[in-house]
């Protein structure tokens, strides 16, 4: 990596949401589990579901502060070290950037407080309620971001405004139902939901290898296995609908997260595995299975896959018609209203979607129509990611999914004959098992994002014109101090988690009484 403002700016940006996402996928899953495990103490009125709900509503709560704070240094970011991305796309990320607050911070924040201090304050319908509000609110706060990244990865909705020298939204609702936005959500929110089953699962099997705790323990892996079981099957189906999304919407990176160099005539086989060489732009030792590539990335047998080397000879083309619309734009802002000849406005109306590739040229060239060919092919090669990065990322995101599809499955198995205790060294499995969700969601994250690059918006704006004019030192100091604080936050999330492990779920107070409506709770009569 060079040392530059945009590299520093971009590793700044993934140290901190890498880290944040550690928290997300937990607070996702955790919260629902909750509330299913509240319902089920509701229904049927027995206190050890009640105490399963407060002692993992410990653990969430615990997680959910430290992804808030987390979260937060993100949202300033933006402004200090994206200033230029936030001018130019503010009317659009902006939106449902704001949206995700207001459910943060007003519905899911303020359901939190009931659910940990109202237990004997409001009847069991009532917290019940609360708690799935936290629950629904963890939810759709993370639909409104994934709306936001969406719509970076495939900008609907939106139009460049010469005027303003911006994107304005044209139609907000193409914004909302963005098909990448809602694939990544569903996609995303499943991720969290076996995060959370992988979590319950390990620690219960823990509290039954050490003999405590075995009534909620017992229970919690049953519900653990189930829940993690179908959220496992979803998110190989959703990240299914994620990659044939990415054929329509971003074919270099799916090209480059198969290390396909060359198009896959139809049926395109998909490559199990091989070593990406990207100065030599082919995959050695690659072994495929046929026909795979193309039920994934088309859903048919006769359709072919492009490779990156197509892909980049296509993006050329691309940025000299984005030359084009630089060139027009140039002309009216020159005419500051005097009058567009209608040449330039019609050149301008069919090449202007293109304008984001003739932007690719700054790293080269001041005035992207003064590029010579050898430049136009350079910024062509871009706007291809590291190719082997993605390919692994990609695997072991996967062969991880797999795995937890199986593990999950296995207990679901001995859950229903009620054998959970019957092999230890399957628990011993399920324990060492915990971290890998949260490696196989960081790796998918990566995929997503790394393999956007060169782009910031997908054929809007390259990364490279987003930073904000900040020195080198500034960032190398905050990228330091980041690096440290969150350090030291991370000792203190996983001592607070294991200390409450340790303890273990305590007694419940007694429960509060079914309330009718309009009935008030009954007073304490004081000691005489």
């Amino acid at each position: 990596m060079e040392l530059d403002v945009v590299s520093l700016s971009r590793l700044q940006f993934a140290l901190t949401a890498l880290y944040h996402f550690l928290f997300v996928p937990l607070t996702i899953g955790l919260s629902i589990l909750l509330a299913i495990m509240e319902t089920v103490y509701v229904m049927t009125g027995r206190t050890v579901w009640r105490e399963m709900t407060r002692f993992w509503g410990t653990l969430f709560g615990i997680n959910f502060v430290l992804g808030v704070a987390t979260g937060l240094t993100m949202e300033f970011q933006f402004g200090m070290n994206w200033s230029y991305y936030s001018h130019y796309v503010g009317d659009i990320f902006g939106a449902p950037l704001a949206i995700e607050g207001l459910m943060a911070f007003f519905l899911e924040a303020t359901f939190v407080g009931l659910f940990f201090f109202g237990w004997d304050k409001l009847s069991r319908l009532g917290h019940l309620a609360a708690t799935w509000a936290v629950a629904i609110g963890s939810n759709f706060s993370a639909l409104w971001i994934l709306i936001a990244n969406g719509w970076m990865q495939n900008p609907v909705g939106a139009a460049f405004n010469p005027a303003t020298m911006r994107m304005e939204v044209t139609d907000f609702w193409a914004v909302v139902f963005n098909p990448v936005a809602q694939a990544k959500f569903v996609h995303t929110v499943s991720a969290g939901y076996v995060t959370a089953a992988l979590f319950v699962l390990g620690v219960s099997a823990w509290y039954v290898l050490k003999g405590r705790h075995l009534a909620l323990a017992r229970r919690s892996m049953t519900v653990a296995a189930s829940f993690g079981l179908a959220a496992s099957l979803s998110v190989v189906v959703l990240g299914d609908e994620s990659g044939y999304l990415a054929t329509e919407h971003q074919q270099m990176k799916l090209a480059a997260v198969e290390a396909m160099w060359e198009t896959e005539p139809a049926p395109a086989a998909f490559t199990a595995f091989g070593f990406p060489d990207q100065q030599a732009r082919e995959t050695h030792y690659a072994i495929h299975i046929p026909a795979v590539m193309g039920l994934i990335a088309t859903r048919s047998l006769t359709t072919e896959v492009p490779g990156i080397k197509d892909l980049v000879v296509r993006a050329e083309s691309r940025i000299r018609q984005g030359i084009l619309a630089y060139d027009a734009l140039q002309q009216i802002r020159a005419a500051r209203g005097a009058g567009v000849p209608s040449e330039v406005t019609a050149s301008f109306e069919e090449n202007g979607r293109l304008l984001g590739y003739a932007y690719l040229l700054r790293r080269y060239v001041d005035d992207p129509r003064q590029a010579t060919e050898e430049q136009i092919a350079k910024a062509a090669w871009d706007t291809v990611p590291h190719v082997p990065s993605l390919f692994w990322a990609f695997r072991i995101m996967v062969g991880i999914g797999m795995y937890m599809i199986l593990l999950t499955a296995v207990f679901f198995f001995l859950s229903a004959r009620r054998r959970l205790d019957r092999y230890r060294w399957l628990l011993w499995v399920a324990v060492w098992s915990i971290p890998l969700p949260w490696i196989a969601a960081e790796m998918g994250w990566i995929v997503a994002e790394f393999g956007r690059q060169p782009w910031i918006i997908e054929g809007v704006l390259p990364t490279a014109m987003a930073v904000s004019h900040v020195g080198i030192t500034e960032l190398l100091i905050t990228i330091a101090g980041f690096t440290l604080f969150y350090s030291v936050l991370a000792v203190v999330e996983m001592g607070l988690m294991l200390k409450a492990i340790r303890k273990g779920p305590q007694p419940a107070p007694a429960p509060a009484p079914m309330l009718s409506a309009g009935q008030a709770p009954p007073r304490a009569i004081p000691a005489e």
